[in-house]
């Protein structure tokens, strides 16, 4: 900008706004010991590092279970209550071991040195017998480690697997493996714990639903001798469910008339499933009982419930938010169950829903409009995943940036989750550019119907989002003023060389093979193969210890944008893919705001 255009800045109570919004404690929905429920488990921010934090309910006593610099995100604990469970990394690398402590408090301690540092692969805690599943470069490890025995590996492959459910007796434990080639679709394995072994294992039961059709195992029956597995597919084009009793070996499809994805979990008793249904961007949760195929809605507000449990006495506990109102973790009924000290985080805003016509079908995006009149500075803020999906919840950072003058848009690309399974599968072949075709659909509606300045827009996101940024810059540079890329995939091929290797998998099933298989893919979709073509300035925000989007292929793309002398700034942080420390995110978004600002005036 030039003298006679100073770069704006934010009035102090603006600022002090949006960054309450981040600093406000937060809590997770509680887990609870299935034998004992007074006992919970819940993460929170509370000290400024997301942690985990034991509560007694029957006290109403709070305690800190874990303590350190870059946080702990991950969780749980045995079936007794006796024992909390979680994941110790490095910094935030994702690389490392499970560690146990007593619920009341105590020493720390490796749960099973046996099975090493990895990165996890599920985590099934038993009374009598643990189910640890682990990844490395060498593939995946399932390890069982029965209570006073000698842990041992239960199965071993090259290919993505993971522990995903126990019997409530803990005789049968479910894997997912992706044997036939292709994660993004798992089949399940049932084993029997007493006498599988890697080389002889006794498999009870197995089930695929073939190529490009994937089942997930939710949960067995929480009942005793229960062998009811609830189980997602997609044989219809969407998420849907089935319970598989596994010692008879028959299925029972759960129709229901809804027209989104739906998940669940057992009310506790066995008789009912607590349904979650996800359709355009909100959720809702409903009763179903098995006996009867009744279906019940529970009275939830409009917007998005991010986790929700039946409890004993069949109260549902869920954590909820809009756009608007922040997270509250409450009873379906009503009564808040569990709220973080502190005040409340200011109010944020709502979101519009746009429907657009797209080269792959409609595209639905949410808008958020700003003070004053349109056309408007826009910051499309385009999530990652690709598997994931924005939606109608609490988010402080796109309030921040409304906060800041612009409008924001997000975009539900193809990739997204949440709209079938073609829609998710859609860019298979062509990642990245498939995506981007929908955030320019969208982003010339928009300038259609008025909304949007063209000579204003920024493009903006983290991980695959961050991929997209910087493709974007390259594939769309006529489209976009300026580029904030955060953890983001800059170099694929040097990416692939680096990333853990489950991504290394879903790479292979997404691109079509590996780089030495189909290289003009990956070149293709790759945002340092058009650096060239960047003529907005570029913020990039890298973590030093990311496994999943590594630091090495980060500074290859800083290089070329170095040596093609393009304008780019970074900020780079001591931690992974980003940060569990309150502090160091608003740095982050302190930092992403002023670029912003600098570039694209609101």
């Amino acid at each position: 900008m030039t003298p006679e255009h100073p770069v704006p800045a934010l009035p102090p109570e603006v600022t002090a706004r949006w960054q309450a919004r981040f600093r406000a404690p937060r809590v997770s929905l509680p887990d609870w010991a299935l034998e004992a429920p007074h006992r919970s488990l819940y993460s929170s921010d509370v000290s400024g590092v997301v942690e985990q934090y034991a509560w007694d309910r029957s006290t109403d006593v709070h305690r800190q279970a874990t303590d350190r610099p870059n946080g702990t995100l991950i969780g749980t604990l045995s079936p007794d209550g006796e024992t909390i469970w979680w994941f110790a990394d490095t910094d935030g690398d994702e690389f490392g071991v499970w560690m146990t402590q007593p619920f009341a408090g105590g020493a720390h301690r490796v749960a099973v040195p046996e099975v090493g540092p990895a990165y996890p692969a599920g985590l099934e805690v038993g009374s009598a017998v643990v189910a640890v599943g682990r990844s490395t470069d060498d593939g995946s490890e399932l390890w069982l480690a029965p209570a006073g025995g000698t842990p041992r590996v239960v199965y071993r492959h090259a290919d993505p697997a993971s522990v995903d459910a126990l019997t409530h007796d803990e005789d049968l434990l479910v894997v997912s493996h992706s044997e036939h080639g292709d994660p993004r679709y798992p089949a399940l394995r049932v084993l029997r714990t007493a006498t599988t072994t890697e080389d002889a294992p006794d498999v009870v039961a197995e089930k695929w639903d073939g190529e490009g059709l994937g089942l997930h195992a939710l949960a067995f029956a929480p009942l005793p001798g229960d062998r009811r597995l609830l189980v997602g597919h997609e044989r219809r084009g969407r998420e849907e469910l089935l319970v598989w009793d596994v010692d008879a070996d028959t299925e029972t499809e759960v129709v229901l008339d809804l027209p989104g994805d739906v998940t669940a979990g057992w009310y506790p008793d066995g008789s009912a499933l607590l349904v979650g249904h996800d359709h355009a961007a909100r959720s809702e949760l409903y009763r179903y009982d098995l006996a009867t195929g009744a279906l019940e809605q529970l009275d939830t507000p409009r917007g998005v419930v991010r986790g929700a449990t039946a409890r004993p006495d069949g109260t549902v506990e869920l954590a909820w938010s809009n756009a608007e109102l922040p997270p509250v973790v409450r009873r379906a009924d009503g009564p808040v169950v569990l709220a973080a000290p502190g005040e409340a985080p200011p109010p944020a805003y709502p979101v519009e829903d746009r429907w657009v016509p797209g080269p792959g079908g409609d595209v639905h995006a949410l808008v958020v409009r700003p003070a004053g009149p349109a056309p408007y500075a826009t910051a499309f803020l385009v999530h990652g995943g690709p598997e994931a999906a924005d939606d109608d919840s609490y988010r402080a950072r796109r309030a921040a940036y409304v906060d800041a003058g612009y409008a924001v848009v997000h975009v539900n690309y193809r990739g997204s989750t949440g709209y079938g399974s073609a829609w998710r599968d859609a860019l298979t072949g062509r990642p990245g550019l498939t995506e981007l075709e929908d955030v320019a659909a969208v982003y010339d509606a928009l300038v259609a119907e008025g909304f949007l300045d063209p000579a204003r827009a920024l493009i903006s996101g983290g991980s695959w989002g961050g991929f997209l940024t910087l493709l974007g810059l390259g594939t769309q540079p006529e489209r976009w003023a300026a580029g904030i890329a955060e953890v983001p995939v800059a170099d694929y091929l040097a990416a692939y060389e680096d990333e853990m290797e489950g991504l290394r998998a879903y790479d292979r099933a997404l691109f079509g093979g590996s780089p030495e298989q189909v290289r003009d893919v990956y070149v293709r979709s790759s945002p340092i193969t058009h650096v060239q073509s960047v003529v907005a300035p570029v913020l990039v925000v890298a973590g030093a210890n990311d496994p999943r989007c590594p630091i090495r292929q980060i500074d290859n793309y800083l290089a070329r944008l170095t040596e093609l002398d393009k304008p780019h700034e970074v900020y780079r942080f001591d931690a992974g893919h980003g940060s569990l420390v309150v502090e160091e995110t608003i740095r982050q978004v302190e930092v992403a705001l002023d670029f912003a600002l600098r570039h694209v005036r609101p």
